[in-house]
């Protein structure tokens, strides 16, 4: 007959599935049951109801890695640069704003036609006043967000949130030269963290701050200080929201993330930007050179960029309140510092702060 044949696959080849796919579905579904128990503990800590810390097993740690972030957070970035209609910028930014609770007066351009895009509305610059830099005390908020945690580092080790530690050399890596940063030589056999406090009488202090994607993305100067050195960690991009900081034991050590080393008027200053899911893009303005969240990432690899040079010794002075950088969403900024044992923190944890806000004094 003229009739053409058609030729079938057996059954089991046509439903048959990859361990790509098996892995992607599998650890995107315990993601999102993940996000469901994090929405729970939450309303349980609104109740005034203390959540006990349940951590992550290591397969479970595993099994959340096995998603693809980087990849799902670069065609994130990429979609968030497609600029939008005109008469489709205000629905989409009004849910936005609805969903997260953003406050556009304090915006310099309060009118939602002008952002062509998502990123452009993500980054918004603020009205010159709707930050005042608090003058009276020597570290301030670098951003808004919430606090997870403060206060002195113990042990070598800090917390992330009450009751989860990650290791503070894991976190900022090996040691810098000193004469980079024209440290004292720190006696041998020392501690990682007595190695970096550099002056007799001092402590090394901490502080989290958390951004929700509601909160202005930029972040700033916390103090007067000189910034040495950059050191880039490409990593995983898990969440970092409050609850999973929670559940996941270092959890900012597996993730990508920048730190910026220098030093202060008590001596040694950090400042680290914390990648998250959808916050591979994390910008400094002041260094051109660095990329995060390559598609080429080397699992426990890190690499270093001195701004320390023959021709400039004094690295990159940075004033109070200065603009430094920016996230592409919410994420998280970690700061661990050097400071006489008087140095008091004004906060509480779990207080939102904005940018400019005090964090503490001598």
């Amino acid at each position: 007959t003229d009739r053409k044949k058609l030729h079938t696959a057996p059954v089991g080849q046509v439903f048959r599935l990859r361990p790509f796919h098996v892995l992607v579905a599998t650890g995107g579904g315990y993601a999102g049951y993940r996000k469901y128990e994090d929405y729970k503990l939450e309303q349980l800590e609104k109740r005034g109801i203390e959540v006990p810390v349940k951590l992550a097993s290591e397969w479970e740690v595993a099994l959340y890695k096995s998603v693809p972030t980087r990849l799902l957070s670069r065609a994130w970035g990429r979609l968030n640069q497609v600029e939008l209609p005109t008469w489709l910028r205000k629905p989409v930014y009004s849910l936005y704003i609805w969903t997260f609770g953003v406050n556009m007066k304090e915006a310099a351009v309060e009118d939602l036609h002008h952002y062509r895009n998502l990123s452009e509305f993500f980054r918004r610059k603020l009205k010159p006043q709707a930050r005042p830099v608090c003058c009276l005390h020597s570290v301030i908020s670098p951003s808004d967000g919430k606090i997870l945690n403060f206060g002195q580092v113990k042990n070598c080790e800090v917390e992330q949130v009450k009751g989860v530690t990650y290791s503070l050399e894991s976190f900022l890596g090996p040691r810098i030269c000193t004469e980079e940063l024209h440290f004292s030589q720190a006696p041998p056999g020392n501690s990682f963290q007595q190695q970096l406090v550099t002056k007799e009488g001092n402590e090394l202090y901490h502080c989290v701050i958390y951004l929700a994607p509601g909160d202005y993305h930029c972040f700033h100067s916390p103090t007067d200080w000189r910034v040495s050195h950059r050191r880039h960690f490409p990593g995983s991009l898990m969440s970092v929201n409050p609850g999973v900081a929670r559940w996941i034991k270092e959890l900012f050590c597996h993730n990508e993330r920048v730190v910026l080393t220098g030093d202060w008027k008590h001596g040694f200053f950090s400042l680290t930007a914390v990648g998250a899911t959808n916050v591979g893009s994390i910008r400094i303005y002041f260094d051109q050179d660095l990329h995060t969240n390559s598609p080429r990432y080397s699992k426990g690899s890190y690499n270093d960029f001195s701004f320390v040079s023959n021709n400039n010794k004094e690295g990159i002075p940075m004033r109070k309140g200065e603009h430094l950088g920016e996230f592409n969403l919410g994420s998280t900024i970690v700061l661990i510092f050097e400071a006489p044992r008087d140095f008091k923190f004004h906060l509480k944890a779990g207080q939102k702060i904005r940018f400019g806000e005090a964090l503490g004094s001598l």
